[in-house]
């Protein structure tokens, strides 16, 4: 059963229809309790980092959150969900991340054109078993303004200009830059691959 947390994201009905293609039991919740009892969780995450870290703070999520990363269960950051988990971000520098990692979120620099939206490549840099299935050059698709440093926690970067995150991996914590419910059969591919672990 995968728990997916509901702090209001744009983008969790997109999530519901991807976990509901690749046939997995799933159910959403607002509790901490629920979420410290999860056997597998999906932060899911478009729109503005201070306003998520608001939301999660004003429903008491943000310490349940820190507990099942550490928990050693499937954790898994879509896009802002990603991004969620650094300390901090310039999209709202008095507003402080899970810190689940180290570093801040920055901001594409300002003669790019932004948001990066649209499909791209993903390089593996390490081993990880999301990538099961997805064979030698991935292509899934993005939308972000904001972008997550390259740390030893990285499994596959991106190249917008500059090399960037696009997949996170430390122990039972993942995380994804672009996203997989709009990636069509490779994004679907992802996501059953972390409904199997």
């Amino acid at each position: 059963m995968i728990t997916v947390v509901n702090y209001g994201a744009g983008n969790l009905r997109s999530v519901e229809n991807t976990l509901g293609e690749v046939g997995a039991s799933y159910f959403i919740t607002q509790s901490p309790a629920d979420i410290r009892s999860a056997s597998k969780l999906i932060l899911p995450g478009v729109g503005h980092f201070g306003q998520m870290l608001s939301a999660i703070d004003s429903l008491g999520l943000r310490e349940a959150l820190g507990e099942k990363a550490r928990s050693g269960a499937p954790f898994l950051g879509i896009c802002l969900g990603l991004q969620a988990m650094f300390e901090s971000s310039e999209e709202a520098p008095e507003q402080k991340g899970l810190a689940l990692f180290p570093g801040s979120v920055r901001r594409f620099p300002a003669h790019f054109r932004c948001p990066h939206m649209g499909w791209n490549e993903i390089v593996a840099v390490k081993q990880s078993p999301l990538f099961g299935g997805l064979g030698p050059k991935p292509y899934v698709y993005f939308a972000h303004s904001y972008y997550c440093p390259i740390s030893e926690a990285t499994a596959a970067t991106c190249t917008y200009e500059i090399p960037y995150t696009a997949v996170l991996q430390s122990g039972n914590i993942f995380g994804v830059q672009f996203h997989p419910e709009k990636s069509g059969p490779l994004g679907l591919r992802m996501i059953q691959n972390f409904v199997e672990l």
